[in-house]
């Protein structure tokens, strides 16, 4: 369970990466490769990935549409872990934690969050489960 709250709606979300922990953790921490797996629009991101760090990005819907994100970082344990502070438009902040983790088969990632309501949680769930999805799809390509 993530730090933001000690009720609500927890959800985790894992996958096993066929690459090292490094690979994503870099892939993560790295602005220009964003757009590769995030979905985020080119040149919209920027992150600081430090405690206190700021990060942005602008997502592309399948619509066409864009959808701003923004946060901050609450905790970066390099190689790790990082917790994350987010602000999704319409939606009640969030505070997200995840973990980059040694594995037989490579390195396990692991999204940690709790939701304000049942509905946030299960919409970030299945954001969570696409992140996830597109970061293997891009450190194992």
């Amino acid at each position: 369970m993530s730090e933001n709250a000690t009720t609500g709606f927890p959800y985790t979300v894992t996958r096993v990466m066929n690459a090292s922990v490094a690979r994503a953790w870099a892939a993560y921490t790295t602005a220009a490769e964003w757009p590769a797996w995030f979905g985020a629009a080119e040149g919209s991101v920027e992150i600081d990935v430090r405690p206190g760090g700021a990060w942005k990005s602008t997502l592309l819907t399948p619509d066409g549409g864009q959808f701003p994100l923004t946060g901050t970082f609450l905790e970066v344990e390099d190689g790790h872990r990082i917790v994350l502070w987010m602000d999704v438009p319409g939606a009640p902040a969030e505070v997200m934690a995840i973990t980059f983790a040694a594995h037989p088969d490579g390195v396990e990632v692991v999204i940690d969050q709790t939701n304000a309501t049942e509905e946030a949680r299960d919409m970030a769930r299945e954001g969570s489960t696409m992140i996830l999805a597109g970061l293997a799809a891009h450190i194992e390509a």
